[in-house]
């Protein structure tokens, strides 16, 4: 978060007023995140790993990708949870935090970013596979599960560039390190590999999947090929996640381009400070809105959350009913 304060610790008179509203109305729209977004994100994306952990025999390729976006968005509320309620927010900072934990946050951050974005892209992929080759299993609920736990690694590593900023951070005076003590390189590797690689990758399989829907030939009547509502929801997905995470990429690429320039100007306009954390905002709801289209949009989502709930009303009262109807059965067919 931004201050009204120059850099040579005077106020600005000029946009002074204008960088206030700026700022009461971030702070709105952190509270209204914080009140409504993220308890209905902890919520569905709770809700959506428990019901298909639950009923795993029926899950298929689709609903592991979406488990692992719900994961990530889990994480990803957390951090928006403890960066809005921090120094993210000055004016009403629940609590303040050192550099390793901001470190921390950031390495987390962009962890569940890639994991969200390669889980969309390979999913795109995944469903041209199964509608062109429906039979050969390449893209099997088991296959799957090993490519989400790549997924999760590849994120670790990418990431791990943050890590060695932390790490040079503190022992500035190796030579290797003063070289790598950039922050720039860091987010030019997020821009590259979070956003224009996934980008490149969905618009590709989006291509194929239109071609071989336009395509008619035998293998549309097989059983085998995903449900249709499978592509409205890989498409409202593909939508949705590139429409929230595009803003902040690109705030993140002009930073990155003004700063390799030596430019100050980009510290001399709140616009930018707002803009940066307003896209930080839609990227953080991004956690909420995937796992909300899940929910309405897959077709069997409510009959796995019924059974789901009759097993919890199993748990508590209805199991206890249905044994004593059981020994009572016993009962009679012995007398």
């Amino acid at each position: 978060m931004w201050s009204c304060v120059g850099s040579n610790g005077t106020v600005n008179s000029v946009d002074q007023q204008f960088c206030y509203d700026l700022e009461l109305v971030f702070s709105i729209l952190s509270i209204i995140y914080l009140i409504i977004c993220f308890p209905f994100s902890i919520c569905y994306n709770s809700l959506l790993v428990l019901v298909n952990l639950y009923n795993k025999p029926s899950m298929t390729m689709p609903d592991v990708y979406f488990v692992n976006i719900a994961i990530a968005g889990l994480i990803l509320s957390l951090v928006a949870l403890t960066q809005l309620l921090g120094p993210d927010n000055p004016q009403w900072a629940v609590w303040t935090f050192n550099r390793e934990v901001y470190i921390t946050l950031l390495i987390l951050f962009n962890i569940s970013a890639l994991v969200t974005m390669y889980s969309t892209t390979l999913l795109s992929l995944d469903y041209y596979i199964e509608q062109a080759l429906p039979r050969t299993y390449m893209s099997s609920v088991y296959n799957t599960k090993h490519v989400c736990g790549f997924i999760w690694g590849g994120a670790v590593l990418t990431s791990f560039s943050s890590l060695l900023l932390y790490v040079c951070s503190h022992v500035p005076k190796i030579i290797e390190c003063s070289k790598i003590q950039n922050k720039e390189v860091a987010d030019t590797i997020m821009v590259f590999i979070g956003f224009f690689v996934p980008a490149i990758a969905v618009l590709y399989a989006l291509i194929l999947i239109l071609r071989i829907r336009n395509q008619s030939t035998p293998l549309d009547q097989d059983s085998a090929r995903l449900d249709p509502s499978t592509h409205k929801l890989l498409v409202a997905t593909v939508c949705t996640q590139f429409i929230l995470w595009t803003p902040y990429y690109m705030t993140l690429l002009v930073h990155i381009t003004l700063n390799s320039k030596g430019s100050d100007l980009i510290t001399q306009y709140h616009v930018y400070y707002f803009v940066k954390g307003l896209s930080k905002l839609l990227a953080y709801s991004c956690s909420f809105v995937i796992p909300l289209l899940y929910t309405y949009m897959h077709k069997n989502f409510t009959n796995k959350l019924r059974q789901l709930v009759r097993k919890l009303d199993c748990w508590t009262e209805g199991c206890s009913h249905q044994h004593s109807e059981v020994q009572q059965q016993v009962f009679l067919s012995e007398s």
